[in-house]
């Protein structure tokens, strides 16, 4: 069953946290509480901005070993990498992970000056040399759900003096994460967060993060912002000095939403994510196909294009990747949508394909 029955009701197999998560049902009720007061002229958005240091907290607890003075809030993680990118000096090496999402890899490519080497995702760390500045990759890969060997990412990357960037963006709300494996952090909260498009987060070491200066900071990112609105005086030591100004609706979902996931546990999630994962991947076997992805809650599967309309038809939402489809399992789906999935997908066998 569902790990949060009374807060989910899909009318689909939503089999697609991947690419968007489902949000729970007291974001959704927070968020139209905030709207109606709005609308009612009785109070902007902005006056929750006391929700921000809660957020901030809660997904340093997300990161075993962070704390909110480790945390940037931002919309968008591209944005969020951009000190990053920017404090590179030209012709600096990043080695990125063949396949690895855009918004991680154009930050550095599009800067036009530096030396942005690509490399499988399995032999990243041994790839790692003397030259190498920087490495950037996602601790679980978007199109296929293989998860990055952080612990020989951050032993490969010290051994040579080099910076370690970890987008958790298809991680957080399922998978463990610990804030010593890497020296920078961001993740979009929309996916397996359960919370908005407009926020995202950023952590850092205090070490690393005295090498970033922010990119054209706001009012937002202040010592004192309500004082300096007028008169800009100095930005925060803690990471903080690299917010954007906020989206307050986002804010308010994130909130409802990464309380849910602190209730229901990491460990409780990932448990269950992989439980369907397994289900589902041992089914696909069965039926003839060839799964990417070990214990992991996305599940690629080759050669399975054919059968996006069967899906669609049977109201199973997957993704389209690279000529196969990508299922996400996360904590509002059940064995019974597994089982609905399989069924679409094993309708092939009686086309005898």
């Amino acid at each position: 069953m569902s790990l949060a029955p009374a807060e989910f009701a899909p009318e689909t197999v939503y089999l697609n946290t991947a690419s968007h998560g489902l949000p729970p049902a007291r974001a959704l009720a927070a968020l139209r509480e905030v709207q109606d007061r709005w609308a009612a002229g009785r109070g902007a958005p902005m006056v929750h901005d006391d929700l921000v240091p809660a957020i901030r907290t809660a997904f340093a607890r997300l990161i075993d070993g962070a704390t909110a003075d480790h945390i940037g809030l931002g919309s968008t993680v591209s944005a969020l990498i951009a000190p990053v990118a920017a404090a590179l000096p030209a012709g600096a090496e990043v080695l990125v992970a063949e396949g690895e999402f855009a918004s991680v890899t154009m930050p550095f490519l599009f800067r036009g000056d530096l030396a942005v080497r690509t490399v499988p995702l399995e032999r990243l760390a041994a790839e790692v040399r003397p030259e190498t500045a920087l490495v950037a990759v996602s601790v679980v890969q978007s199109a296929d759900g293989r998860i990055a060997d952080t612990a020989s990412l951050r032993e490969a990357t010290r051994a040579h003096g080099a910076k370690l960037l970890l987008d958790a963006t298809q991680a957080a709300g399922w998978f463990p994460l610990r804030f010593a494996d890497a020296d920078y952090w961001v993740c979009a909260s929309f996916k397996w967060l359960i919370g908005a498009r407009s926020v995202a987060f950023f952590a850092a070491t205090p070490e690393a993060a005295d090498e970033l200066r922010p990119v054209g900071p706001g009012w937002y990112a202040a010592e004192d912002r309500w004082a300096e609105l007028y008169s800009p005086v100095a930005l925060p030591s803690t990471a903080r000095r690299f917010d954007q100004t906020p989206d307050w609706l986002g804010v308010v979902v994130a909130s409802s939403a990464l309380e849910l996931i602190e209730e229901l546990t990491i460990e409780k999630i990932h448990g269950h994510n992989l439980g369907l994962a397994e289900r589902f991947r041992a089914g696909v076997v069965d039926l003839g196909y060839q799964p990417l992805a070990q214990a992991s809650a996305i599940v690629t599967v080759p050669g399975a294009d054919a059968a996006a309309e069967r899906l669609e038809r049977a109201e199973v939402l997957a993704s389209a990747r690279a000529g196969g489809l990508r299922f996400s399992f996360h904590l509002y789906n059940t064995d019974t949508d597994v089982d609905r999935a399989l069924a679409a997908l094993g309708e092939r066998r009686g086309a005898g394909i």
